[in-house]
């Protein structure tokens, strides 16, 4: 049985579906994007980037974040630090540590030759406040070595083996089942693809087993996608597409636990043509979704549709026309979702765009090349039950048992539309006297946490511990989650 007592009960997976006629599942991409954090051209930045997303710090009530600041004649990086009080608006914070062009009035906050800090997150579940800090390291972008802290800024890397990894990995705190996820990546004979390596104390970790890969029908997808692109003039096409069979690849998969879910945003690399300079590949990374119960078995959300795709070009106004990758698990505030993610203009070297328009591909394009950006979901909203029809739909939810709080709903009901609910006996199905949707007092309007009332009833849970299930009537509107509060 579920518990909606204990979580949500959202519908990225059949977790919470018995049955449903009349319905499908809508992903809903996140909305408001805009550049959070741009290149500093004035220090000679091209490009910024980060593997980790803010952390509030509630000792100086600021929002912190590590992130990383590439310089514009060389492939080299500094990690940098930035605070904010609202995580739209952020200030570059002086750290004082490392010097950098002849001073140490600057906001490097990790500097070692040849040692890439990965990510970083605040643990607040650790009762030691010398290890409130954790991160992951590596060396030539490879294996991922653990590494605490008190302050974020001074690390000791601790005495545990590394977790093997190749180029890109992510890291968040399970508060679920109280242990900490990576996800790193090896190949496989699908090219890049997932694998989980976990642990409780952040020291020892178990041996990466792979999780997800992509396949036949993501090979079936680059194509159409790279296609769709070229054939949209509003979009910037790959420089080089050559008709070549190339694998896509899962490039990397940012996990966020939520309501007793795993929701994956794995990063899907298409690629187009190949880039002898750069000895890698042109191509389109974009965002979709996966769902687990276990962190171990995935399954891809609502027929593999995009989460985050890349943007059109609107005459320079976007950056991510080429790649957009989370930096981490969105973060839940305010009854939205925030994701913050890396937005990029192109893949591959300059000199591949030679032929093309220079009205668009000159220095401005390539200087500065990525940002990162904010974009928001409402809170549940990943995913949705919509009605095919105008008739509308019904959705039988899968059984539990009823022993206190009251029925809310988060749905978006359109105008002329509406959301009814009859509590059913699990075994028979009959609804209960008074629990009918004729019984119902219909919810309208957007609801984030609307609370279902029945007119004889009121709000109150059934009388007996017998299972139930819910029966949603909906019409004109969007379903993202029930639970009971």
């Amino acid at each position: 049985m579920i518990d909606p007592q204990r979580h949500r009960q959202l519908f990225l997976d059949d977790g919470a579906v018995e049955s449903m006629s009349g319905l499908r599942r809508i992903l809903h991409q996140p909305s408001n994007s805009t550049p959070v954090i741009i290149p500093d051209r004035s220090r000679g930045e091209r490009a910024v980037q980060s593997d980790s997303v803010p952390q509030w710090n509630p000792e100086i009530d600021l929002w912190e974040w590590w992130y990383k600041g590439f310089t514009t004649y060389t492939d080299e990086y500094l990690t940098l630090y930035a605070t904010s009080a609202d995580g739209v608006c952020w200030q570059q914070a002086e750290v004082g540590l490392y010097e950098w062009n002849g001073t140490r009035a600057n906001n490097v906050a990790f500097a070692a030759d040849k040692t890439n800090l990965c990510h970083v997150i605040r643990d607040e579940s650790d009762p030691d406040p010398q290890r409130r800090y954790k991160g992951l390291f590596s060396e030539e972008h490879m294996d991922r070595y653990p590494g605490v802290s008190a302050d974020g800024f001074h690390w000791d890397i601790c005495a545990g083996p590394p977790i093997p990894s190749h180029d890109t990995s992510t890291l968040v705190y399970d508060d679920v089942g109280q242990r900490y996820l990576a996800i790193v990546k090896h190949r496989t004979e699908w090219g890049r693809s997932a694998f989980l390596a976990t642990s409780t104390d952040f020291i020892h970790w178990s041996d990466p087993e792979l999780v997800l890969h992509t396949d036949e029908l993501d090979q079936q997808n680059r194509k159409r996608r790279i296609q769709a692109v070229v054939d949209d003039p509003a979009y910037l096409s790959p420089p080089v597409v050559d008709g070549r069979e190339y694998l896509a690849q899962l490039y990397m998969m940012p996990v966020l636990p939520y309501e007793g879910l795993y929701v994956g945003f794995p990063l899907i690399f298409n690629p187009s043509g190949a880039d002898g300079a750069q000895n890698n590949h042109t191509g389109l990374n974009q965002v979709e979704l996966a769902v687990s119960r276990d962190a171990r078995a995935w399954e891809r959300v609502a027929d593999r549709a995009l989460f985050v795709g890349v943007q059109p070009w609107s005459g320079g106004a976007n950056f991510g026309t080429a790649q957009v990758a989370l930096c981490g698990a969105p973060i839940v505030r305010d009854e939205e979702i925030w994701i913050y993610y890396i937005a990029c203009r192109h893949r591959g070297h300059r000199d591949l765009f030679a032929h093309m328009d220079p009205a668009i591909y000159n220095d401005d394009f390539f200087d500065p090349t990525t940002v990162i950006c904010l974009a928001r979901l409402r809170r549940d909203g990943f995913v949705s039950l919509d009605p095919v029809a105008s008739a509308g739909g019904e959705l039988l939810s899968k059984a539990f048992e009823w022993t206190g709080g009251s029925l809310c709903v988060n749905a978006e009901v359109k105008a002329g539309g509406q959301v009814a609910v009859e509590v059913v006996d699990a075994g028979s199905l009959k609804p209960l006297p008074g629990w009918s949707a004729g019984d119902c007092q219909p919810l309208y309007g957007d609801q984030l946490a609307g609370e279902v009332r029945w007119r004889s009833s009121g709000s109150r849970p059934p009388s007996g511990e017998m299972p139930v299930r819910l029966r949603f009537y909906l019409r004109e509107a969007s379903l993202y989650s029930f639970w009971l509060s």
